[in-house]
């Protein structure tokens, strides 16, 4: 190992990474707010050159058995990881069987990056009150997916949505 720290800034789909001496840290950390500014215009600048009907989100979906790759959810300023990882189990996204892995790839894709514990604790949380189910996959590792309890009450509550603005 040469010593160096890494230091990676993410926005959205855009990625920088520093890499300094840990003499030099603080002048490299002092680069990433520059960084967050330019990550921004060129998002910006790339989002007003695509044509409006390509801006439009799309669902994505792997090649392997056509899951979804990544939910989309609107997260909020205040939700708790718990209520994140319940709006990803609440979209279509959930009701495939997911790894730990799949739920941390999805929290990173929306900037969110917690630790693999923390994200463990949160999917047995959520196991316990019955919103998500929890299951040994044959590989031995839990796998979780929505519980049709819990895609019952999402349902009724964009019902009642549609209907309060309809």
């Amino acid at each position: 190992m040469d010593g160096n720290v890494k230091v990676r800034v993410r926005l959205g789909a855009a990625e920088a990474e520093v890499e300094s001496d840990p003499e030099h840290l603080a002048e490299a950390i002092g680069l990433i707010p520059e960084i967050i500014k330019k990550l921004s215009v060129d998002a910006v600048e790339t989002r007003e050159r695509e044509p409006r009907a390509e801006r439009t989100p799309q669902l994505e979906f792997e090649a392997r058995g056509g899951q979804q790759a990544l939910p989309t959810v609107i997260i909020e300023k205040s939700d708790s990881l718990s209520e994140v990882i319940g709006k990803f189990f609440g979209d279509p996204w959930g009701r495939d069987s997911r790894k730990l892995s799949d739920v941390r790839e999805a929290l990173q894709s929306y900037g969110l990056n917690y630790p693999k514990q923390s994200v463990a604790v949160a999917l047995l949380r959520l196991a316990k009150t019955s919103k998500i189910r929890r299951f040994k996959a044959p590989d031995g590792e839990f796998v979780y997916t929505a519980s049709n309890a819990f895609i019952s009450q999402v349902q009724q509550e964009a019902e009642a949505t549609v209907s309060a603005a309809g």
